[in-house]
């Protein structure tokens, strides 16, 4: 079963802002990534995928299922995992998960209780089933929040910035729970973390401005970017002079001094070395207009 999103536009402020300009994206089973700077467009979709808000215009289908149709159908089927939610810090954890289990609408008591243990044992919460939340550190309430969403065995889950604020520990453990996920299901994973959606999507989207300016699968995106993504380490008083002759795509301070990312399809010379490109140069070159549909037509 897979997610269709066809030419879906939403404004905000009277017209002013136009937070998804006609989106379309076709979404397979298994995660995929949607990759953009904080304010491109990706809460929007992830709450409009949610059934949270209305598009001015568009269509969503998952599988056969209107989404925008069939709004309560769609809630029966969805897990979602906002960038912010709300729990009750008095609450104990299997006690919550029970009382969300009865509002998902498991209830008998002894399936609610078979999927309540199963769930905080997947998610590596068992242990702590009867602490507070209020005591829970932000991955594990991350992790308290996977197994609400994944209450009913949803076909479709969303997963809005769900790694931001976490130390490297935590992190880890998430993802390889994300990546448990995607084998049965949709699994969108939105986010500005680059190291995320390389380390666990097979497809992704860049997004920018509400406009989808890449969809690709990340290996294949990477090696569009063979042979034409060249560094240097350059003085910083050096930058705006460089920008002014090669296409700058990143730049990252190393020991004081700053190594700098070029896009070129030949040998820029002046010091520079071809570099093995990875997600992040793919991102970086994607949002400067050298690859994806903002490319210029002159480049292709």
């Amino acid at each position: 079963m897979s997610l269709s999103i066809r030419n879906v536009t939403k404004t905000y402020a009277n017209g002013a802002v136009r937070a998804l300009d006609n989106v379309s994206l076709h979404i397979p089973p298994g995660m995929y990534g949607l990759l953009g700077p904080n304010g491109a467009g990706k809460s929007t979709l992830m709450r409009t995928l949610a059934t949270l808000q209305e598009p001015d215009e568009g269509s969503i289908y998952l599988g056969e299922l209107d989404v925008l149709g069939h709004k309560e159908q769609v809630r029966q089927t969805l897990g979602y995992l906002p960038q912010e939610f709300g729990l009750y810090p008095k609450a104990k954890a299997e006690d919550l998960l029970d009382y969300f289990a009865v509002l998902k609408g498991i209830t008998n008591r002894a399936s609610r209780k078979e999927v309540v243990e199963a769930l905080l044992k997947q998610t590596n919460l068992w242990q702590v089933r009867r602490q507070k939340l209020g005591g829970f550190s932000g991955g594990m309430k991350q992790r308290f929040g996977v197994a609400v969403a994944l209450l009913g065995n949803p076909k479709l889950m969303i997963v809005d910035e769900p790694t931001t604020g976490l130390d490297p520990a935590e992190r880890v453990r998430f993802l390889n729970l994300l990546s448990e996920l995607g084998e049965n299901s949709v699994v969108i994973l939105s986010t500005h973390i680059v190291e995320d959606v390389s380390e666990l999507c097979t497809q992704m989207a860049i997004i920018n401005r509400g406009k989808i300016l890449l969809e690709d699968a990340p290996l294949k995106a990477v090696k569009q970017l063979h042979g034409r993504v060249w560094c240097r380490v350059v003085e910083k008083s050096g930058l705006p002079a460089l920008a002014r002759e090669q296409n700058v795509i990143s730049t990252k301070l190393l020991g004081g001094r700053t190594v700098v990312h070029i896009y070129s399809e030949v040998d820029p010379g002046n010091g520079f070395e071809m570099l093995m490109p990875d997600l992040e140069d793919v991102y970086f070159a994607t949002m400067a207009g050298h690859l994806g549909n903002n490319k210029p037509q002159a480049a292709q």
